[in-house]
């Protein structure tokens, strides 16, 4: 018998449910409450850190979590057809954002909320320079995954598979691009991400950059 549904159409479907969780209170901590707390009375600003931040917290890291878990479920299905250059560097800053989230953001944000002792003044710039990195991964990553069956040119071409390995120049530029970054995460500055307008920019930028070093080199 016919299965209801395809497991690969059920994975794209939690993973699009996750993913807009994840990524929708991902822009709702870099556009809206980072720039409310910048205007916000002490004492407002203290009951948003101690209520309202903690729960969507919550949301953000293990909406997070089950989109990259069902990820990895459709890199199964993926994997059939082979990787072309818009999975692989949509899989790549999509892992490195998860990794983000639980491995900086959300044990800095816990000290910064007092959910944990440590030194608040120095986890929030931390914590904010990782969501900073994840907002400017995003939109380059979301043309990754929506390329992975619709991407066309030099991109779309097949780079990984059961067959063997033929990354182009372009695409080894890209992901060198993405090591840079994230490093600069870990140990760098904002720079031109400390707005919002920066960040959008730098994000859109970077989307087109990588598409054409990936078409063109």
């Amino acid at each position: 018998m016919e299965a209801f549904i395809s497991p690969d159409l059920l994975l794209r479907w939690l993973h699009v449910l996750f993913g807009v969780t994840w990524i929708g209170l991902l822009y709702y901590f870099n556009f809206i409450q980072t720039e409310y707390f910048k205007e916000a009375e002490p004492a407002a600003k203290a009951d948003a850190v101690k209520k309202l931040a903690p729960r969507a917290l919550w949301w953000f890291r293990w909406g997070a979590m089950f989109t990259f878990l069902t990820g990895l479920g459709l890199l199964h299905f993926t994997m059939t057809r082979g990787l072309n250059g818009y999975i692989i560097i949509g899989a790549l800053m999509g892992t490195l954002m998860f990794l983000n989230v639980w491995l900086i953001i959300w044990p800095n944000q816990k000290i910064v909320c007092g959910i944990t002792p440590g030194d608040a003044a120095k986890a929030a710039p931390k914590a904010g320079l990782a969501s900073r990195t994840n907002t400017l991964f995003s939109a380059p990553m979301l043309i990754g995954m929506l390329g992975s069956f619709h991407g066309t040119g030099a991109a779309g071409t097949t780079a990984v598979s059961k067959s063997g390995v033929d990354i182009s120049l372009g695409l080894w530029i890209c992901i060198g691009l993405i090591a840079v970054i994230q490093l600069n995460a870990l140990f760098g500055k904002t720079g031109p991400m400390t707005t919002v307008k920066g960040v959008v920019h730098c994000s859109i930028a970077l989307a087109v950059a990588m598409v054409a070093l990936m078409q063109f080199v």
